[in-house]
């Protein structure tokens, strides 16, 4: 583990945000992919610089979703300073439009949906919100809020120390990351050359990166990664990141026990002190085998009632602090192909900032055929969503949080429609909203037509 500082060009904001709000231009990459693409010159992440690129025409490029193209400017914490909601109390009417989208298979189901879209009058509604479960990758989310947290405990006052340890420290890696079969982007700036591949021994990244792969593309291998980091920091506060030969000493006098207790302390009191339950959400192991065999961890679950929460305290600024939350907020949000709950090309023009979570497995059954997602033994699938639409002057602002165990059906496509359903409900209840936007934007549309018109008129008239 050492310092290094990436090569950074600094003529790149401008450029993209000009090339974005022109014709169309569009990007691509495989996977879920995440924060936005003009933040290279801040974070590093060489990923993003591979997607503004692809933007310019300068490498490859496939289509993104109008709502993942916002700059960095444009995603921060929306909620702060608006009034404190006390207490989650379900609206019984929105509440029962919910359970009767979800339909027979309503008791498989848990949903916890939050609308904020007025900020003064914010709405929740929730099926079986108190449903504990394992809610598989999501989990990364509650890594990211243990990392956010040590990190603001050692440079509580100096964000620049911060960026710093995000910016410049290179992690390889190491056996943590054995074994994972998710794939990230590899990306060499200068020689612009180009993988997608699996995080193999060796693999370098700054923690950024790292963090990046972790809740980007669902990394197993990066989120074991970060979980060591955490426990790393704990251990050396100030001093961190130590020389190789330093970590290895350290990690020899403390066997897998007392790494265990470190980790469950940091994340269960990260957790705890953000206003979270760990009777409801917890990420209480390892990733990856490696990791589970050399850390002992505790079992991993979540709620959607929690979950929920969450993403709200994130959106007032309180998640950690409104640094951690503005930084935690682009680490969640989606500029490249979109999957499960957030795929439905309703939410085409939406910024959304989700992870989500996968556990299926199959066991003989005359007449079934095993696929992905669609398991006969397990079928758990779960996802958080935060919902800005339209994504530059959001009209509606929602999160949601879901989870279900539905055998033999395809639970990527049922949490897609949910989203379809979710969304359009919303959209009626704030019909009177949209209605008067487009109504303004249509006058403003005809106003500029008419100046257009009139100057057209009085160039012939010369």
């Amino acid at each position: 583990m050492n310092h290094r500082r990436p090569n950074r060009r600094r003529n790149a904001t401008a450029l993209f945000l000009a090339t974005v709000m022109s014709a169309g231009l569009v990007l691509i990459g495989s996977g879920l992919q995440a924060y936005p693409i003009d933040a290279y010159d801040d974070t590093g992440i060489r990923r993003v610089e591979w997607y503004r690129l692809a933007l310019l025409g300068e490498v490859n490029g496939l289509k993104v979703p109008p709502g993942g193209r916002l700059p960095m400017k444009d995603v921060y914490p929306r909620l702060a300073g608006t009034p404190k909601l006390p207490e989650l109390t379900a609206d019984p009417a929105l509440s029962r439009q919910i359970r009767q989208m979800l339909g027979k298979d309503a008791d498989k189901y848990s949903v916890a949906l939050l609308d904020f879209s007025d900020p003064q009058n914010p709405i929740y509604a929730q099926h079986n919100d108190g449903m504990r479960s394992n809610v598989g990758s999501v989990g990364k989310a509650m890594v990211g809020v243990g990392f956010f947290q040590i990190l603001a405990d050692i440079y509580p006052d100096d964000l620049e120390a911060r960026r710093h340890v995000l910016h410049d420290t290179v992690i390889v890696a190491d056996e943590f990351v054995q074994w994972d079969s998710h794939k990230v982007v590899f990306f060499d700036v200068e020689k612009r050359d180009f993988e997608f591949r699996i995080i193999k021994l060796g693999d370098s990244g700054t923690l950024w990166e790292w963090l990046d792969w972790m809740l980007s593309a669902s990394n197993n291998a990066a989120a074991a990664t970060v979980q060591k980091q955490i426990i790393l920091m704990d251990a050396f506060r100030e001093r961190y990141p130590v020389s190789k030969e330093e970590q290895a000493a350290w990690w020899k006098q403390n066997g897998a026990t007392k790494r265990g207790e470190i980790y469950a302390r940091v994340m269960e009191g990260a957790l705890t002190r953000n206003g979270l339950d760990v009777e409801k959400l917890r990420q209480g192991s390892f990733f990856t085998r490696y990791g589970k065999n050399h850390v002992v961890g505790k079992t991993s679950y979540g709620n959607t009632k929690e979950l929920v929460r969450l993403l709200y305290i994130m959106e007032r600024g309180e998640l950690v602090d409104e640094w951690s939350s503005t930084e935690y907020k682009r680490l969640l949000y989606m500029t490249q192909r979109r999957i499960r709950y957030a795929s439905h090309p309703a939410l085409n023009g939406s910024a959304v900032y989700f992870k989500s979570g996968s556990l299926y497995s199959c066991q003989p059954e005359e007449g079934f055929v095993c696929g992905k997602y669609k398991g006969n033994k397990r079928n758990q699938l779960a996802s958080i969503a935060l919902v800005e639409s339209p994504a530059r002057d959001p009209l509606l602002n929602y999160a949601v949080a879901v989870s279900s165990n539905v055998l033999r059906v395809n639970s990527a496509v049922a949490h897609q429609t949910l989203a379809m359903r979710i969304h359009r409900m919303l959209e009626g209840i704030h019909r009177d909203k949209l209605d008067a936007a487009a109504a303004r934007a249509a006058a403003e549309a005809a106003e500029a037509a008419e100046e257009l018109d009139q100057e057209a008129r009085e160039k012939l008239a010369q």
